[in-house]
């Protein structure tokens, strides 16, 4: 794994970092490791305490979509979370997630997220993530046949107390959508491959 300190200063930040990043909450050790980022970029300024508190909140609400572990997401989100991007038909609040989660689950078991980056600045995390797995369950009626699943998403979260209180997030949602056949792939000539519009 490869992570990238910048403008981060002094053996104070890496070893708050290092601290962060190798300590997983014990309530979660049988689901394993925290997620780690591939590249993380801190600003230097912030407290070590908030730092450390930022990346683990963040880490742990990222390994939650990997395992869907509920207690985890609820340990990373606080009370009165808020989606500030919230999707059509999506509940408000930590039971927005939950819910997400399980049919997301139900679709691809065997779902990986990775965190591509991280960025800590201020009271905010910004992550990138890569997801991976196979669609074998079953989406909106549809049953799977192992089709590869990769996308990526983008969250901003804004953590106070070491909890996420908001979210903005952006996935790549119509990359999954025609990796699982719920919506046609576009050819050259301007029609779906399927030949229809989803």
């Amino acid at each position: 794994m490869k992570t990238s300190l910048r403008f981060a200063s002094a053996a104070l930040v890496a070893a708050a970092v290092a601290a962060s990043l190798g300590a997983a909450t014990p309530a979660f050790a049988a689901t394993g490791e925290l997620a780690q980022p591939h590249e993380l970029i801190v600003d230097g300024s912030l407290p070590a305490q908030q730092r450390e508190q930022q990346i683990h909140a963040a880490r742990l609400y990222d390994t939650f979509w990997s395992t869907g572990d509920e207690a985890q997401a609820r340990a990373a989100l606080a009370p009165d979370f808020t989606d500030r991007t919230l999707p059509a038909g999506r509940p408000q609040g930590v039971a927005g997630p939950l819910a997400a989660s399980k049919v997301f689950h139900a679709a691809v078991p065997d779902v990986h997220a990775d965190i591509e980056q991280m960025v800590v600045a201020g009271d905010r995390v910004v992550t990138h993530l890569h997801f991976t797995g196979h669609f074998t369950g079953t989406f909106n009626g549809v049953q799977g046949k192992g089709q590869p699943v990769d996308f990526i998403a983008t969250d901003i979260y804004r953590i106070r107390d070491g909890k996420i209180t908001d979210n903005w997030h952006l996935e790549d949602n119509l990359t999954f959508l025609q990796q699982v056949g719920a919506v046609g792939r576009w050819g050259n000539n301007g029609k779906s491959s399927r030949g229809e519009i989803g």
